[in-house]
């Protein structure tokens, strides 16, 4: 099997030849993987058998806005696609967000968005996209709703005002709906992706659960979600995922009625443990991810790291798993990762031959 074929079997609850594997690396522990391995010429990703691969184009409103527009005190201050005046240090991660694309009245400061068909917003992949296929199951890649809106109005505007102008909001929310999936469509007929489909990626979620209520997402938030979905299955997007950190268990019922058929990384941290929520949904969602990148994969002595990465494959013995985890930092040993990425190696074949009690 290709890992297209892997992964897309996998996502129809059917058996693979082996269960595939999804995962990032940090800069950090690839420097010590590097260490570790001078001898290995091929990438990380390649070494610990990653079958899956996201892409997304420009899709920011304003790309051709963006730029550097003065220095201040040792900090860059620039404006961003999105439209927001950012403060920023050249080599920092974070950046502060000093101004907005939305005034104070919800109106955009900088007009219409701009095309969604500009071809500059894709050249990145288009050259490579041919070979992207043949080594990875590839998606196509947005943001979603409520992230990229509050990137916009600013995180405390946007949920101020889905709790005290959901009127407001919802248009804000539907405006940023349509410009991504016009994104979206442009990058499903561009690369032909449709195949595999679209990967929306929304973080609204701390570890205790999201950062609003169920009814107000019903409300405000499952419109644009709706609209997203929809526009990309009827074009033809075999599979939409929904990708968010932290705990979106309250929230499981309605992707699902929306119509997304897996979510991302199933935070293990936050309380989403992959054999409970398969229990509880049997083929109606599929995951990605499952593994703790939080609480075991950086503490766990190994009896708990081989324990943890069998109850988590146990999770898709019929299918319906593509095992990993969000990212894999400098706080996970080498050893560590070593030993759980092993252990699934050992018992990925299908139909899967797990120790017993798993």
């Amino acid at each position: 099997m290709t890992n297209q074929e892997r992964v897309m079997a996998a996502l129809n609850f059917e058996q693979p030849d082996y269960m595939p594997m999804y995962m990032s690396f940090w800069p950090e522990f690839t420097a010590i993987w590097e260490r570790a391995h001078p001898e290995v010429e091929m990438s990380i990703a390649d070494y610990y058998d990653v079958a899956v691969r996201v892409v997304v184009g420009d899709e920011t409103p304003y790309m051709s806005k963006a730029g550097k527009l003065r220095e201040e005190n040792g900090y860059e201050i620039r404006r961003d696609g999105w439209g927001r005046t950012i403060r920023v240090k050249p080599d920092a991660y974070f950046m502060h967000q000093v101004d907005n694309a939305y005034d104070a009245d919800g109106g955009l400061k900088y007009g219409e968005f701009e095309p969604p068909d500009m071809p500059e917003r894709y050249a990145g992949y288009d050259a490579v996209m041919d070979q992207l296929k043949q080594d990875y199951c590839v998606f196509a890649k947005t943001g979603g709703p409520f992230i990229r809106t509050y990137f916009m109005t600013g995180e405390t505007e946007l949920l101020t005002n889905m709790a005290g102008d959901p009127k407001l909001a919802a248009e804000q929310v539907m405006r940023t709906a349509h410009h991504l999936t016009a994104i979206g469509l442009e990058e499903l007929h561009r690369w032909k992706l449709y195949d595999t489909g679209m990967w929306i990626s929304d973080d609204m979620a701390s570890t205790a659960g999201p950062m609003f209520s169920p009814k107000t997402a019903e409300k405000i938030l499952a419109p644009a979600w709706a609209y997203m979905v929809d526009a990309f299955k009827a074009a033809g997007a075999s599979k939409v995922i929904i990708d968010s950190d932290g705990n979106v268990g309250p929230l499981l019922e309605m992707f699902i009625d929306l119509g997304f058929d897996a979510i991302y990384p199933v935070e293990y941290k936050a309380g989403l443990d992959c054999l409970e929520l398969r229990e509880k949904y049997g083929d109606k969602l599929a995951f990605f991810g499952g593994l703790s990148n939080g609480l075991i994969l950086p503490r766990g002595n190994p009896e708990e790291i081989v324990d943890h990465t069998l109850r988590i494959m146990s999770a898709g013995r019929e299918g319906g798993l593509v095992l990993g985890t969000h990212s894999i930092a400098h706080d996970i040993s080498l050893d560590t990762w070593d030993l759980s990425f092993g252990t699934c190696m050992k018992y990925r074949d299908y139909p899967l031959n797990l120790p017993e009690g798993y």
